[in-house]
């Protein structure tokens, strides 16, 4: 079994990597069996995950050449310019 701080971390089996669902299921478990201020623990440290890969999602759309500046052109047009795609396409 594979230790971080002491902390076992379940080993992955050989079929692959361990599904969303089981996941859950675990998490769930190992949750019924903290206290409230290590739940609270637990919940901070989650959202501050979420915080990190949003981050990390917006400096990769941020890395992408001229995007910023085509997004702020297109809030800039006038709803008037815009052609209902029905209009275009009836087809879809």
């Amino acid at each position: 079994m594979n230790t971080t701080d002491n902390f076992p971390m379940p080993e992955q089996s050989s079929a692959g990597a361990i599904s969303v669902a089981e996941l859950e299921s675990q998490l769930n478990e190992t949750l019924k069996q903290l206290s409230p201020q290590k739940l609270q623990v637990v919940a901070d440290f989650a959202a501050y995950l979420v915080q990190v890969e949003s981050e990390a999602a917006t400096q990769e759309l941020l890395a992408i050449p001229g995007l910023l500046k085509r997004i702020q052109q297109n809030q800039a047009t006038p709803k008037t310019d815009y052609t209902n795609w029905r209009n275009i396409r009836s087809d879809v």
